[in-house]
């Protein structure tokens, strides 16, 4: 008995100084807040009153109906599983849950985007009319194009474009259109099969991405 008072004891502490963690008196409704999170920078709008609204993967609601363990935080693994099956939700967590132990950046995007921010009460209403499932696509609609949505009236994501930029000059370059070259050559010399039916599209294939580079 007296050890399970103890362990109450510890993690009532624990849970109060991760909260205290956080100045709430630093957010306004409608701020946008971002966090690194894994390998990328995760995104919400802070509704008021300790509340986050956030667009975030989680695999438990395909695996499970219990609703208290799906309202609890999304760990890391939930959330990567989650990116696979593309199964999301625009759910609403406190500072400390949303995050996950993380500094927070706020309204860093108003240096970024073009278009200025809208008035702070109508991007919470935008936030909270989003609540619940949608289907999550990492380059087509993350949590980034979600907020930016509701702060600036387009849905983009400037983590993805430069992801596909980075992705372009990897595969566009010439280093690839040699090492497609090659493999082709190398795989049809192993096979057996040069001809102009096997030949003429390699030599296409890699003097397009020569092209693109």
């Amino acid at each position: 008995m007296f050890l399970y008072q103890l362990l109450n004891f510890f993690f009532a502490a624990s849970k109060k100084e991760e909260d205290s963690k956080y100045d709430l008196s630093l957010y306004k409704r409608g701020d946008l807040l971002e966090v690194p999170r894994t390998l990328f920078t995760h995104f919400g709008i802070y509704l008021g009153d300790d509340r986050v609204a956030h667009l975030i993967p989680d695999i438990l609601p395909v695996i499970s109906k219990n609703k208290s363990a799906i309202a609890k935080m999304v760990t890391n693994n939930r959330l990567l599983l989650g990116v696979l099956t593309k199964v999301a939700s625009v759910r609403v967590d406190s500072v400390a849950d949303f995050a996950y132990g993380s500094e927070i950046l706020i309204n860093r995007m108003d240096k970024v985007c073009s278009q200025p921010p809208l008035d702070g009460d109508e991007v919470a209403r935008r936030a909270e009319k989003l609540l619940g499932s949608v289907t999550y696509s990492l380059l087509w609609y993350n949590c980034e194009h979600y907020v930016m949505y509701c702060r600036y009236g387009m849905a983009i994501s400037y983590q993805t474009y430069q992801f596909c930029t980075t992705v372009r000059k990897i595969v566009c370059s010439r280093m690839s259109a040699y090492l497609t070259a090659l493999c082709g050559v190398g795989t049809m010399l192993y096979l057996g099969c040069v001809s102009l039916v096997t030949v003429l599209p390699t030599l296409l294939i890699s003097f397009t991405i020569w092209m693109a580079a």
